[in-house]
């Protein structure tokens, strides 16, 4: 007989890590690609989820091309709506509170006029869908380390631009794609931006490289949260870095096997990261692509990693006070959270 649990839906948790495209439903992707009569890979169609690995350039590139085929789908003012909505309808369900979609602007302005409107989209669409009274969804844009850092700082001014607090505002600025590509001190001008506008600072690192790459992010950017970082844990002196600057990692098991960072989800490093004092919030990075969205993490910490119920509300408390929410709505999550802990498993 199972023992009785809480559960997991009905956990308050914020969402921090998921990016616009790769939230997108399989389905929803189909459906676009039929619509402007494009073609889609076999892996987005008849054999999904796709057989992934990124430890090398040629499945980086695979990754990338079925990302690409994927984003191309995107082709209209509708398209972007329908995206954004449906994320947030799909972590209302998994009793996401607050979600922080992540969005370069740069890959749909050629259709809509410009990395302005485009910005302006998903904003517009990001208050609409909070307004459902669901989850409440800000965005985080995203610079590209495959472009040149000075593409970057026209992105930071944008966001500064938007830059508020709640939903359907811009709380924060990125850095995404190949690790292995562009140097992560060339991109820090315009994260200082971004700082000075009062956003949150989330680039990516240590998923794809090494814990050399999370050392020259954290010196050289000074961020709030690390995009992955679970290869942190591969040198203690590093780990012990993250420990003391405080910075949240955005953990995504999904992604970590997927990729094949690692082989399984057992030798994900969560319980090392959490052992070491580290805030994580757990995240599902790109669904569409892993085949796994935000609670299939929150299930992988319990039934792999042996995360009680109170430890797991400890991972939920963490993606809360790593949020960009606001100070109110923060109060009210982790006060859902204490009383989730407190209701008898059923």
């Amino acid at each position: 007989m199972n023992e009785p649990v809480r559960s997991l839906e009905a956990l308050p948790k914020a969402h921090l890590h998921l990016h616009f495209t790769g939230s997108a439903r399989v389905e929803t992707i189909r459906d676009l690609s039929e619509k402007h009569g494009l073609h889609l890979p076999e892996a987005l169609r008849d054999d999904w989820p796709p057989r992934l690995s990124a430890r090398d350039e040629r499945g980086w590139f695979r990754f990338q091309r079925l990302y690409d085929a994927a984003r191309a789908c995107v082709r209209d003012e509708e398209d972007m709506r329908r995206i954004v909505r449906e994320a947030a309808l799909d972590d209302t369900a998994e009793g996401s509170r607050w979600l922080e979609i992540q969005v370069d602007p740069t890959s749909y302005a050629g259709y809509v006029g410009g990395i302005t409107p485009a910005v302006e989209i998903v904003l517009d669409e990001a208050r609409v869908a909070s307004a459902l009274g669901g989850t409440q969804v800000a965005v985080i844009i995203a610079a590209n380390r495959m472009r040149h850092p000075l593409d970057a700082r026209a992105l930071a001014r944008l966001a500064a631009q938007h830059a508020g607090e709640g939903a359907g505002t811009v709380v924060g600025f990125g850095l995404s794609n190949d690790e292995r590509r562009g140097v992560t001190a060339e991109f820090a001008p315009a994260f200082a931006i971004a700082r000075n506008a009062g956003l949150a600072l989330v680039p990516h690192a240590g998923e794809l490289l090494g814990p050399t790459a999370v050392e020259t992010t954290l010196t050289s950017i000074g961020p709030d949260r690390l995009g992955h970082g679970v290869r942190s844990v591969e040198d203690p002196r590093v780990l012990e870095l993250v420990a003391e600057s405080g910075v949240a990692l955005e953990v995504c098991p999904g992604s970590n096997v997927a990729l094949g960072v690692y082989r399984d989800d057992a030798e994900v490093p969560l319980r090392e990261i959490v052992r070491a004092g580290i805030p994580v919030a757990l995240g599902a990075d790109d669904p569409l692509l892993f085949g796994s969205r935000l609670l299939a993490q929150y299930e992988t910490a319990r039934s792999v990693h042996g995360f009680s119920d109170a430890e797991i509300a400890d991972l939920a408390r963490g993606s809360i006070t790593a949020s960009r929410a606001p100070a109110d709505l923060r109060a009210g999550y982790l006060a859902g959270v204490d009383s989730w802990l407190a209701e008898t498993p059923t």
